[in-house]
């Protein structure tokens, strides 16, 4: 199964603000998705995501 994150675990991974983290989730800027009204992140697809991020 693949690993899921929280907000505040995600918060934490990325070093980001949970008000910043969750505005990004509201604007669909970051993958994630909505289990039971909590927001979960597959750390896989944060980790591509992370990657397209780079600037070259």
């Amino acid at each position: 199964m693949e690993e899921l994150l929280t907000l505040k675990e995600l918060s934490r991974y990325l070093k980001i603000s949970k008000p910043t983290l969750y505005k990004m989730v509201e604007k669909g800027r970051i993958p994630a998705l909505k289990i039971a009204n909590q927001w979960r992140f597959k750390k896989e697809d944060i980790n591509r995501w992370v990657e397209k991020q780079r600037k070259n």
